[in-house]
């Protein structure tokens, strides 16, 4: 999301039905638990570690993963976890707080060019770009929505930063493809409704449920590049006001190719290459 004021969208909402992820990306300096700043080797090591950490998370319940099956996933020692993490939770907490940052860039793709000529290819990279984010954390989002379900609120909130970012730069960009008549008057004259947030955050809430749900859309029959022109041409109305070109063509990228995980609605620790 781009620095500066908001102009007339409103301050991003929060609490529990607020819309809502590289591994371990973190703003803040890497340290040991004992406050030491590790070296390459260090770091790489606690990289393998989170690596480790989501490919377990990704067909196993949560609750079940132990210290000792990260490490040896890792071919570490469970000191060695120790040394980086206090227990399994705070590595899921770390896990969760990079899809914040990987929001932010997200939120920079929304704010792309929304003119007449270049908005349709906007929609489809914002889109195709929530998918790929939304797969490239799907193991930490499963687990951080049962966790908020069950009442935590720490993960709860890392949710609600992770999404509101994507919510506040869509509501700007709303504002400015669909300003209202009388301008200053924090409403927007997009026909998906008045209430920039209010449409920013439905337009989120859709984008999450289809990626959680890609897989079982799958099993069904519909295909993710027909989820992908679905939501573009919602997204393209939305924001624009204008129908997505008749002839509009969704492009063979690696997103948009129907995958499938270990199991039905499977998470996915990596990017896959050359998957078909």
């Amino acid at each position: 999301m781009r620095a500066g004021t908001l102009g007339s969208v409103p301050r991003p909402r929060t609490g529990p039905d607020a819309a809502v992820v590289p591994l371990g990306a973190r703003a803040e300096p890497v340290a040991t638990t004992d406050g030491r700043v590790p070296g390459e080797r260090g770091r790489q090591t606690r990289q393998r570690l989170l690596e480790a950490t989501v490919e377990l998370l990704s067909t196993t319940s949560w609750r079940s993963v132990k210290v000792t099956d990260i490490a040896r996933r890792a071919r570490t020692s469970p000191a060695t976890f120790y040394q980086y993490f206090g227990n399994v939770e705070q590595a899921i907490q770390v896990l969760a707080e990079g899809m914040v940052e990987q929001a932010a860039q997200l939120a920079e793709l929304v704010a792309g060019d929304w003119s007449e000529g270049a908005s349709w290819q906007t929609a489809l990279a914002v889109t195709e770009g929530f998918l790929a984010y939304w797969e490239e954390n799907r193991a930490v989002f499963r687990v951080v929505d049962l966790a908020t379900e069950e009442g935590d609120a720490q993960l709860r909130g890392i949710r609600v930063r992770a999404l509101n970012a994507v919510t506040v730069a869509l509501a700007q960009v709303i504002v400015t493809a669909s300003p209202p008549a009388r301008p200053g008057s924090g409403v927007t004259s997009s026909p998906a409704g008045t209430d920039p947030m209010a449409v920013a955050g439905t337009l989120v809430a859709m984008f999450a449920s289809v990626s959680a749900h890609r897989y079982g859309f799958e099993f069904w029959g519909i295909r993710t590049r027909h989820l992908i022109d679905s939501q573009a041409r919602l997204l393209h109305w939305a924001v624009t006001g204008r129908e997505a070109p008749a002839e509009a063509e969704i492009p063979p990228a690696e997103a948009t190719r129907p995958r499938t995980g270990p199991v039905l609605g499977g998470a996915t620790a990596t990017r896959r290459t050359g998957a078909t």
